[in-house]
C-alpha cells in the first residue's frame, strides 16, 4: 500500500481527475464508489481507512460532498496543486457541458423538440429525488428521535422557516441533546466547525430579475455554497427559496430545467449553477456563479485533508450531523413534493415518473440513462401530438 504521505506527479493526478470529471455519473454516492475502486483499490494511494477519513469529514462540511472528497485526495497526493488540479479538473467538464446546455435552453427552448425533452426528463428527475430521500431517509432516520425530527423539519420547511435556520436549528438540537446524554461539562472545539464555517452569510440588497448584477449573483451563489448542508439535491430547496420564492429572479420550472441539465451532465450537481448565472446574465453570469458556489470548497478541503481524523473521531460533530442529516433529508423530501406538484401535470409524465422510480428502487438502473431515455419518449411524444 502506497504512503498517503507520499506526492503523485500533478501530471497522474490531472489525468485521473479529468477523466473522473468526464466519466462520473450518477451522483454524489457514485462518484465517491469510483474515486475509492480508482485512487484505493487500482492506484493504492492510501488506505480504505485513510479514504473513509477523507469521507466522512467532508460529509461534515457543506458544499459538494463528492467534489470536496476529489478535493480533499488531490490535497492528500499534491498539496495545494493537487487540491487544484484534482478540483478544477472534477468541475469544469460538468461546467462546460451544462453551460452548452444553458445557451441551447435560452437559443432554442421554444422549440417544440427542445419543449418535449424537457417533457419527458422533468418527471425522471422527480423519481431521482425520490430514490434519493428514499436511500438518504433510512441512513439519517435511525430512531424515533431523529425520525420525529425530520418530521419537524419538513413542516417547519412547508410553513416557510429558511432552509438555512432548518439545518442549523436541527443540528443545534441533536448536538445538546448529546451533550446532556454524555453529561460533559465542555464541548470539543471541533464540533462547531460547521456552525462557525455557515454564520453570518445572509445576503441582502439582491435586486430584482430584470436587474441581476454580477456583485448579486457572486454574493448569492457564495452564500449557496457556504451553508448547502447535505446532497447536491438539497442545494434545490436553497435555490427555490433564494432564487424563485425570495428574489425572483427564476420561476420554478426554470429551475427544475436547471436541475435537469445538471443531471444529464457528468460530475457535480452543483454544476447547476453554471446554468443559473447563464440564465441570469449571459457567460459573465455562468462564469460568476460557477466561481461562487465552488470557491468555499476549495478552501474546506485543504483543511479535510489535514483535519479529516481529528473530525471524524468527534462525537459531537458526529451528533451535530445527524440532527443536519436529518432535516436535510426532510428538506429534500418538500422538494420532491413541490418539484412532482409543477411537473407530474398528465398521464404520461405520471407514468414516466412512476415507472423511473421503480427501475431506480427497485432495479437499481442508472439515472443518466433514465434521463436520456425519458427525453428521448418526451421529444417522441410531443412529435407525435
Amino acid at each position: 500500500m502506497s504512503n498517503s504521505n507520499s506526492k503523485a506527479p500533478l501530471g497522474e493526478i490531472f489525468g485521473f481527475f479529468l477523466r473522473l470529471g468526464l466519466t462520473a455519473f450518477g451522483g454524489p454516492a457514485a462518484h465517491i464508489a469510483l474515486m475509492e475502486r480508482e485512487a484505493v483499490e487500482r492506484r493504492r494511494w492510501l488506505s480504505r481507512e485513510r479514504f473513509l477519513d477523507l469521507v466522512g469529514a467532508c460529509n461534515l462540511l457543506p458544499g459538494p460532498s463528492s467534489t470536496q472528497v476529489a478535493m480533499a485526495l488531490g490535497y492528500t497526493r499534491g498539496g495545494w496543486m493537487g487540491l487544484a488540479t484534482a478540483g478544477v479538473c472534477f468541475i469544469l467538464p460538468a461546467s462546460l457541458a451544462v453551460l452548452g446546455l444553458a445557451w441551447a435552453y435560452v437559443r432554442y427552448g421554444s422549440l417544440p423538440q427542445a419543449v418535449g425533452l424537457l417533457y419527458g426528463a422533468k418527471p425522471v428527475m422527480v423519481a431521482i429525488v425520490v430514490q434519493a430521500v428514499w436511500r438518504l431517509g433510512r441512513m439519517a432516520l435511525r430512531g424515533w428521535g431523529l425520525a420525529l425530527a425530520g418530521l419537524a423539519c419538513f413542516a417547519a420547511v412547508a410553513a416557510g422557516v429558511p432552509p438555512f435556520a432548518v439545518l442549523v436549528a436541527s443540528g443545534g438540537l441533536a448536538l445538546l441533546v448529546a451533550w446532556g446524554r454524555a453529561r460533559a461539562g465542555t464541548v470539543q472545539g471541533i464540533a462547531w466547525l460547521p456552525a462557525g464555517l455557515v454564520g453570518g452569510a445572509g445576503v441582502a440588497g439582491v435586486g430584482a430579475a430584470g436587474s441581476v448584477g454580477l456583485g448579486s449573483i457572486a454574493l448569492v451563489f457564495l452564500k449557496l455554497g457556504v451553508v448547502v448542508f447535505g446532497s447536491g439535491y438539497v442545494l434545490l430547496e436553497f435555490l427555490k427559496a433564494d432564487l424563485v420564492d425570495r428574489l425572483h429572479w427564476i420561476t420554478e420550472p426554470q429551475l427544475l430545467d436547471a436541475v435537469t441539465a445538471g443531471q444529464v451532465t457528468p460530475g457535480p450537481v452543483f454544476a447547476t449553477a453554471t446554468f443559473l448565472g447563464y440564465l441570469l446574465h449571459g457567460w459573465a453570469g455562468a462564469v460568476v456563479a460557477t466561481l461562487a458556489i465552488f470557491l468555499p470548497s476549495f478552501l474546506m478541503a485543504a483543511a479535510v485533508g489535514a483535519l479529516a481524523g481529528r473530525i471524524r473521531k468527534s462525537k459531537p460533530a458526529a451528533a451535530f450531523l445527524d440532527g443536519v442529516n436529518a432535516a436535510a433529508v426532510a428538506l429534500m423530501a418538500y422538494v420532491a413534493l413541490a418539484l412532482g406538484r409543477a411537473t407530474l401535470i398528465d398521464g404520461w409524465t405520471w407514468a414516466l415518473g412512476l415507472v423511473s422510480a421503480l427501475l431506480l428502487l427497485r432495479f437499481r438502473v442508472n439515472a443518466t440513462w433514465l434521463i436520456l431515455g425519458g427525453a428521448a419518449i418526451g421529444i417522441l411524444l410531443r412529435g407525435l401530438s
